[in-house]
């Protein structure tokens, strides 16, 4: 899976945006367990700090004198973004100290920490060790941000931070009902990934119905170049693109029923629609030999190498592929195809979401002081200098003027643009992680792939799959408000 860098020691593997994912449906496991068990003992007390009084500058009331703790993960983003935040912290309250650290470890350190009561006021929570969200809000160990989001913005203090965010960003941090637990920074583009060069090339525009998609993957196919690739080793990239056709076709509902785990959800004829139409990839011959047996970067550095046309993926893909992609690649991102006329939802319908998950903890000595924190991040100054320096959107509503972007950003900015409202956020990877990675992801759509799997086939096992997870009680379930 793959992050907004790849670099940083982990085998490709465990770094920065995996890991909304490994949580979501990384390659890694996450030692939930043991940090539910610390959860569950110990109510060791902080020590929280006086509040601070409530100001037009010091909306949150942070106390002006206390130190705010913060430690971030090290992973693809590395650390710069957040120390230059915390510098506007300190300058904001001159006579407070912000104490920083980062880790790739992030369970490992702040386990012990949370299970004496002693957390830092503000974390990074992500990577491979990142901490369980579930297991987190189950236990009541986060605060609920509500504050922060309700605050007026940095930049204009007539609008709250809640209307300068990007779609999708508060109800991801909601798990049960209207509380805010998480706060995601990054903001992540779904879809199907190409090269706009490898096109014109073709003399092809990007397919908009899936007979277009049929059709370049024909002439490619005449050339000796594949239609599509994609992991095959992890095939729970393929909802990617995939999960917002659904929508398309169907609406988002869904989408919801199937992130409800409601009973032949599965069975839509979106699903049954979309199964199909990708069934065909297999059946005409349009996936790249080999994909099967590839890794994310294995299959990216083919698609970059022009050996296929699409690849499902994330928006990191630009900065994860940067060593393989040629100059004028000309990289970009395109929304689902759809079927025809009757589909539910028009054409720039497009998956996008958060990622980077910062908490401020229930115990936290400097709640105030971490949402502030927080708060400050999310201005458009601190914004367009963590776009400029790690090539990723931030959840901020603007933040690129100004900022050159490369021509994967370009292509998200235009993918947004073009999406308006009609932006989808399925919770699956965030709810039910082993029901997403490991069933959904490769026993199912895996095997429909590589075609040992009909669709009707492949509905039916990934149907009892989800049937499985909702009658288990020792699973929590979350559902969308209505």
């Amino acid at each position: 899976m793959g992050s907004t860098s790849a670099r940083n020691g982990h085998d490709g593997v465990g770094r920065r945006d995996l890991i909304k994912r490994s949580a979501a449906l990384g390659l890694i496991s996450v030692p939930a367990m043991s940090f539910l068990s610390a959860c569950a003992s110990g109510d060791g007390g902080g020590g929280a700090v006086e509040k601070g009084t409530k100001s037009k500058k010091n909306p949150l009331g942070v106390n002006e004198s206390a130190q705010m703790e913060f430690v971030l993960f090290d992973g693809g983003f590395g650390t710069q973004y957040a120390e230059d935040a915390t510098k506007t912290y300190e300058k904001n309250f001159p006579k407070a100290s912000v104490k920083f650290s980062s880790t790739q470890k992030i369970q490992s350190v702040l386990q012990p920490r949370f299970n004496s009561g002693n957390p830092p006021d503000l974390i990074d929570n992500s990577g491979a060790e990142q901490m369980d969200m579930g297991v987190l809000v189950g236990k009541k160990q986060l605060t609920d941000l509500t504050p922060l989001l309700d605050a007026p913005s940095v930049d204009d203090p007539d609008k709250k931070v809640r209307d300068t965010l990007r779609p999708g960003i508060v109800e991801m941090g909601q798990f049960d009902g209207d509380p805010v637990w998480i706060m995601y920074y990054a903001y992540t583009v779904y879809g199907v990934w190409y090269s706009q060069t490898a096109l014109e090339k073709l003399d092809a525009e990007y397919p908009e119905t899936w007979d277009d998609m049929l059709a370049v993957c024909a002439k490619a196919k005449k050339q000796g170049i594949a239609g599509w690739t994609y992991p095959g080793k992890y095939p729970y990239y393929m909802p990617f693109s995939m999960y917002p056709m659904m929508a398309k076709i169907g609406g988002r509902e869904v989408l919801d029923a199937i992130d409800n785990l409601e009973p032949n959800a599965w069975k839509h004829p979106a699903v049954k629609a979309v199964f199909e139409a990708y069934y065909e990839l297999f059946k005409k011959g349009y996936i790249l030999k080999g994909t099967t047996g590839m890794t994310h970067i294995q299959s990216q550095t083919a698609w970059n190498e022009g050996d296929a046309l699409f690849i499902p993926n994330g928006s990191w893909v630009e900065n994860e592929s940067a060593s393989t992609t040629p100059k004028d690649f000309r990289m970009s991102v395109g929304a689902p195809q759809g079927m025809d006329s009757s589909d539910k939802m028009p054409f720039g319908t497009i998956w996008a979401s958060g990622s980077e998950p910062f908490i401020v903890p229930a115990k936290a000595k400097n709640p105030a002081g971490g949402m502030e924190q927080l708060r400050l991040m999310l201005s458009e100054d601190a914004s367009r200098n963590t776009t400029k320096l790690v090539k990723s959107l931030t959840a901020f509503d603007g933040g690129t003027d100004g900022v050159e972007l490369t021509s994967g950003l370009k292509g998200c900015e235009a993918a947004l643009k073009l999406a308006g409202e009609n932006v989808v956020n399925p919770r699956m990877q965030d709810w039910y992680v082993k029901l997403q990675k490991e069933q959904i992801g490769v026993a199912g759509l895996g095997e429909l792939m590589a075609g040992r799997l009909t669709p009707a086939e492949a509905i039916k096992k990934i149907q009892g799959f989800a049937d499985k997870t909702a009658k288990d009680s020792s699973i929590k379930h979350y559902k969308h408000k209505k």
